[in-house]
């Protein structure tokens, strides 16, 4: 890899879909809004690591991830409504923490308190249509990233499961398949289950309690979509299910994820990503 920190293509995939879904799907988003998430963000996170005594300048690249996340997923009929979401998002990892760690994804939780305590906020989960070549985009600069910190097992539980219940209830209803396909096409979902879910330093620690939480997200999400009818089902799911990381790591004991820059000269260690655990945040 020619960057030194994973979070640099995370950064740099995320601009790249964000320019791609407004040149190729013809989004209604105002560069403004966008502009405002970034900034917020950023100053949110710089002002909170000063106020808390936590200062690292690396903490700006996962502010600007957060801020990525917010313009491709959230959409708002005026700036402050943007503003709101992207202060929010970044406030609830010093807020919600849990032997310093926080167990909310950031942009799922500025999505989220958006959608709650504004009138203007919304999200799209059909944007991206279903082209497939978006989807094979999104596999394959994911994957690269999940390889990179270990965290396929994630993304695997949770697609596998969601697909195998929505596969269960199209067989008892007697649909054709095409409408299965239908329904799990969808770029939004891939990009949910490929950056968000996936996010090393919210989700459980070990691999078995990754594994259980995942399924229990595709579980919820299932229900929520099919018997309530919600379209953003995934994002609430997510956010519900948050608070239960912090349980599974005491079940099942792991070392804490820490991003860490390449060493040139460590070479590769462990698999699956191993090489960025420690025991300390």
């Amino acid at each position: 890899m020619l960057l030194k920190d994973i979070r640099d293509y995370q950064i740099l995939f995320l601009g790249l879909f964000l320019v791609l879904g407004i040149g190729t799907r013809d989004w209604t988003l105002r560069p403004e809004l966008i502009g405002v998430a970034i900034a917020t963000c950023l100053t949110t996170q710089w002002i909170l690591s000063w106020v808390t005594g936590k200062e690292q300048v690396a903490n700006l690249r996962s502010a600007l991830i957060t801020s990525l996340g917010l313009s491709l997923l959230l959409r708002a009929d005026h700036w402050t409504t943007m503003a709101i979401a992207a202060t929010i998002a970044i406030a609830s990892k010093f807020i919600f923490q849990v032997g310093d760690k926080h167990f909310f994804n950031p942009a799922n939780f500025g999505i989220i308190s958006a959608l709650i305590l504004t009138p203007d906020a919304w999200v799209s989960p059909g944007q991206w249509g279903e082209e497939w070549w978006y989807g094979l985009l999104f596999v394959g600069t994911g994957g690269m990233i999940l390889q990179r910190i270990g965290r396929w097992d994630t993304t695997a539980a949770f697609l596998g499961s969601y697909s195998l219940l929505e596969a269960i209830r199209n067989f008892w209803l007697g649909w054709t398949w095409d409408v299965y396909w239908h329904r799990l096409m969808s770029g939004s979902l891939l990009l949910f289950a490929l950056f968000m879910i996936t996010d090393p330093r919210s989700i459980p620690n070990s691999r078995i309690g990754r594994i259980v939480w995942a399924i229990c997200i595709a579980g919820l999400t299932f229900i929520l979509r099919n018997y309530f009818f919600v379209s953003t089902a995934v994002f609430w799911a997510l956010f519900a299910l948050a608070p239960l990381s912090i349980l599974l790591d005491v079940i099942w004991l792991a070392p804490r994820f820490a991003w860490q820059e390449k060493d040139e000269e460590a070479g590769e260690v462990g698999e699956a990503g191993e090489e960025f655990l420690t025991q300390h945040s």
